[in-house]
């Protein structure tokens, strides 16, 4: 609990914080659109950017060391920023803004690599109570991913700038703080001595239940992205309901995904990983094939709920499978290059959107189900039957 999941909840709430508040924070500032826009892409630029740097760093030097920096230098870039703030006026205080998103979005990319590093670790050495850990982790994710904003914002709105970058600070010197120190075992013959990119791309490519694995969840990744992005004009456009309305539909996808992560823990360790896992594709296949034809909004909600839950209960297995197939020497590296193979099909997600128009959304949502159902059928089976690999790996 303090070595593994208080540091993870204290970085994963300061990184959501960071993420979300600091647009606010520049649309306070200088209650320019553009600007905060920028500052969106400012947090997050730096972090699709770094992946193989952060793999490399974290096979080099240990999760654990790596997590403990990122969360330090965190801390004292925000403590630098917050007092410099505090004494410009709004034309001046835009490039520390600025700096601020930046410098914060790089760091929160190798903290999150780590993390998901030392995560890895103690799954890998639950054995098959490997779940439980992955599900908590996922758990705490989630959790914070819902109270970071809010909090932000609240803070941003009573407390000023000042206050919620105190509050970033203080928990990313927590998690500084909470993380344990690991004893890393010397690396095995033939590991490269700088592992990097094209270590992570060929490992990934020497393992084919690896490969599938990361295409069944990267098709549904594309449906989930493409539900998000075609939430609004569905519900506002088709379902003639408010905007209010999108929200509580994922909020309500939330919580059923926070109920899924206390669930799975109990069904994995009764029905086992694989029945589990197709179990969960097949829940999540279901509703995202019956979206496109849902007829009022209660029947959408229902379905979008059911197909967050379904969809995290499929994170859980598939994360606790990706943690036993990836060599330890070379694990920072290869899952940088999973991570953004994950990532983008939510860019091609809206694209595809932009392109189809209102009048195709249907048949692009059923189309996107279908590649989801072949790509999860595929990962479950192929990526399944080749089995993790039952060498014992040292942290």
């Amino acid at each position: 609990m303090r070595g593994v999941y208080l540091p993870r909840l204290a970085d994963a709430t300061a990184s959501s914080m960071a993420t979300y508040g600091i647009p606010l924070l520049v649309l306070g500032t200088t209650n320019s659109a553009s600007l905060t826009g920028v500052a969106f892409v400012l947090a997050w630029a730096p972090r699709l950017c770094m992946f193989g740097l952060a793999g490399m760093a974290v096979d080099r030097y240990g999760p654990a060391r790596v997590f403990r920096l990122a969360a330090a230098g965190r801390a004292l870039v925000v403590a630098g920023v917050a007092p410099a703030l505090a004494m410009m006026d709004e034309d001046a205080a835009l490039g520390p803004v600025m700096f601020l998103a930046a410098g914060v979005g790089c760091l929160t990319q190798f903290s999150f690599i780590a993390a998901e590093s030392v995560g890895a670790v103690v799954s890998r050495d639950a054995g098959d109570m490997g779940h439980r850990v992955q599900s908590v982790l996922l758990g705490i994710d989630q959790t914070a991913a819902l109270v970071g904003p809010a909090a932000g914002g609240f803070l941003l709105q009573w407390k000023g700038s000042s206050g919620m970058l105190a509050v970033i600070g203080g928990l990313s010197a927590l998690a500084c703080v909470l993380v344990p120190r690991m004893r890393r075992a010397p690396a095995p013959a033939g590991t490269p001595a700088a592992p990097g990119w094209r270590a992570g791309w060929t490992t990934l490519r020497s393992l084919p239940a690896l490969m599938w694995l990361v295409a069944g969840l990267a098709f549904s990744n594309l449906a989930l992205g493409l539900l998000e992005a075609a939430t609004p004009v569905i519900v506002v456009q088709d379902l003639g309901r408010s905007s209010a309305s999108v929200g509580v539909i994922w909020s309500c996808a939330a919580v059923a995904s926070l109920l899924a992560v206390v669930l799975c823990r109990v069904v994995i360790d009764r029905w086992g990983l694989k029945r589990v896992g197709r179990f969960a594709a097949v829940v999540t296949s279901v509703p995202c094939l019956l979206i496109a034809y849902a007829g009022s909004y209660r029947t959408y909600l229902l379905l979008v709920a059911v197909f967050m839950a379904g969809d995290t209960v499929l994170a859980v297995v598939l994360r606790t499978l990706r943690s036993r197939l990836i060599p330890v020497e070379v694990f920072g590296s290869t899952l940088s290059v999973s991570v953004l193979l994950l990532l983008l099909p939510y860019p091609l997600a809206g694209l595809l959107m932009a392109a189809a128009g209102p009048a195709a959304m249907d048949t692009l949502i059923t189309v996107c189900a279908v590649l989801q159902s072949l790509g999860l059928l595929f990962a479950l089976t192929q990526g399944v039957r080749s089995g993790p690999r039952r060498g014992r790996h040292r942290a």
